[in-house]
């Protein structure tokens, strides 16, 4: 996504980018519980909605009505697998998130889990307690653990595939594979809405619009 936005960038449109769980409102709160293991997974599912309202609020909504694109690593939909994947309700979860704007696009990277796990492993030292679902006295190893978690989320990205309309995307290709069809998919679905109702940016504005952006 941070590649994609930069690509939208360099084409002379307005862009922004939110990630998950950046709110400051609730940060500390949520850097704090994690550390401490405190959360359920009810309160788990719903610091994370409030973190995702804030930015709502504060951030998306405001930057769209003015005719930016907004790209976000992550949204709702993640709360839809993780959340359920801890036992919440999938009801419950969709009427926590009911006031979340539904995206022009949505993509989903499919890969399969021995992948991903060789990944996150390859990548780190260790894998962090919550996103091992050590929580859920799945199992006391913490690899084992995260194999059955990740393989509980992944099913439910996969249930809802079809229910959100999802572009899948294959995140075994490279990297520059996977950009190209994003793109692709970028200019066919929104090429109008492009041309007539974005936002862009002067050649001599770009950076002082960029700065703005990461700031906000």
């Amino acid at each position: 996504m941070s590649l994609l936005s930069h690509w939208l960038r360099s084409q002379g449109f307005a862009v922004a980018f939110s990630e998950w769980n950046s709110s400051p409102l609730v940060r500390e709160t949520t850097r704090r519980g994690k550390k401490k293991e405190m959360f359920t997974p009810t309160t788990f599912s719903l610091i994370h909605a409030t973190d995702f309202a804030d930015r709502m609020e504060r951030y998306i909504v405001p930057l769209m009505k003015a005719g930016a694109i907004v790209c976000a690593d992550r949204y709702a939909y993640t709360a839809f697998a993780r959340d359920v994947a801890r036992g919440v309700s999938r009801r419950w979860v969709r009427n926590l998130y009911r006031f979340a704007t539904r995206p022009n696009l949505s993509f989903y990277f499919r890969v399969p889990l021995d992948v991903a796990v060789g990944r996150i492993l390859g990548g780190r030292d260790a894998i962090k307690y919550y996103e091992a679902g050590m929580d859920l006295g799945l199992s006391r190893d913490v690899e084992e653990s995260f194999r059955i978690f990740q393989g509980r989320i992944l099913d439910e990205y996969e249930a809802m595939a079809h229910e959100v309309g999802f572009h899948i995307i294959d995140a075994t290709l490279s990297i520059e594979k996977q950009q190209q069809r994003m793109r692709e998919i970028v200019i066919r679905e929104l090429g109008e809405s492009l041309k007539n109702g974005v936002l862009r940016i002067a050649p001599g504005e770009a950076h002082a619009a960029e700065t703005a952006t990461s700031i906000l």
